[in-house]
């Protein structure tokens, strides 16, 4: 016969006490003493009772799970979202998990499927959204929804108590310096800046700020167009080339334009990094197998992670709204002269 399931009275009744004696004992009250709290644990062990997590967290009105939404791109499989998300989502997860919290992941990139009321719901202590800016409707239903609980956002085309970005200025600066101390004179721009791209326009902003300090000339952001950014890339960097006076090196506003800019730089014959010179932004995986392997700006994940977490696990706390970022020297621009 099956045997039936080992309950808190099962546990009482061993230990020699109550119920809510054995409730109390194993929650870790101090109004148990320590000679009853052992006898507790110790009549639990041998019975093989284990408290139920959930049953405890309904109790206490906490969920004990964070929800995640990764928005993509509208019309488009929601999962095929890009490398850096994903790799924000799982430092995410993981600073959830520091914190005591499982992690309930959607990813939604169309009207009909938005939902962000996962507090309300009673399924989650807090919301975090990340994902492209380019989906206004995704992020205009955030807004027009006003979700309950604490909500903490990435990737958002607005600018609200609520944002959490990299340090996207300092780190355009350290690219441009970086191309700038390789002995380039002449440095582009790759990248859409409009309303629906601020990072973008935030790293023009650094871009502009370090050529204008060295005195050399400073390009018009040159547009990228298209929901495949590596095909973009490549497009771009055609017009680029064929330009009056074209620029010897290259800062995209991401990774994955870079990369389309490498495959176009090497279809042209132009040597990377003797003559031309490229950096990235986002700290993509896929830079590494690039040829040759992309130098780019990465922003701490990990730190990134914990800021968007620690809005719903402190939400006391004054919250982090800048993540670090540093150079990852690969090999797309020259040695420093």
């Amino acid at each position: 016969m099956r045997r039936s399931r080992v309950t808190s009275f099962d546990v009482a009744e061993a230990a020699g006490v109550s119920q809510s004696t054995v409730s109390r004992a194993l929650a870790g009250s101090p109004s148990i003493t320590e000679e009853t709290r052992s006898r507790v644990e110790a009549a639990a062990a041998a019975l093989g009772y284990h408290v139920d997590a959930r049953a405890a967290r309904l109790r206490s009105g906490r969920t004990g799970t964070m929800a995640i939404v990764v928005v993509g791109r509208a019309g488009s499989d929601p999962t095929r979202v890009s490398g850096f998300h994903y790799a924000l989502l799982g430092s995410t997860c993981a600073a959830a998990a520091e914190c005591g919290y499982q992690s309930l992941v959607a990813f939604q990139s169309d009207p009909g499927e938005f939902a962000w009321n996962y507090v309300a719901q009673g399924q989650a202590d807090g919301l975090v959204v990340m994902g492209t800016s380019v989906n206004r409707a995704a992020w205009n239903d955030l807004l027009a929804t006003a979700p309950q609980g604490p909500v903490a956002v990435w990737g958002a085309p607005f600018d609200d108590e609520r944002w959490v970005r990299a340090e996207n200025r300092e780190g355009a600066v350290l690219a441009v310096e970086r191309l700038i101390a390789a002995g380039h004179k002449r440095i582009g721009f790759l990248g859409t800046v409009d309303a629906e791209h601020p990072q973008f326009a935030e790293r023009y902003e650094g871009y502009r700020e370090a050529l204008v300090r060295h005195a050399l000339p400073v390009g018009e952001p040159l547009a990228v167009v298209g929901d495949d950014r590596v095909a973009a890339g490549r497009e771009a960097v055609a017009a680029m080339l064929g330009a009056p006076d074209p620029p010897d090196a290259i800062f995209a506003a991401n990774d994955a334009i870079a990369l389309g800019a490498l495959e176009a730089l090497g279809r042209a014959g132009a040597r990377v990094p003797e003559e031309f010179g490229v950096v990235g932004f986002d700290g993509l995986a896929a830079g590494v197998h690039s040829h040759p392997p992309l130098t780019t700006i990465e922003p701490d994940f990990a730190e990134a992670g914990r800021a968007l977490v620690s809005r719903i696990c402190y939400p006391d706390v004054a919250p982090t709204r800048r993540v670090p970022v540093r150079l990852i020297e690969r090999g797309s621009v020259r040695p420093v002269r």
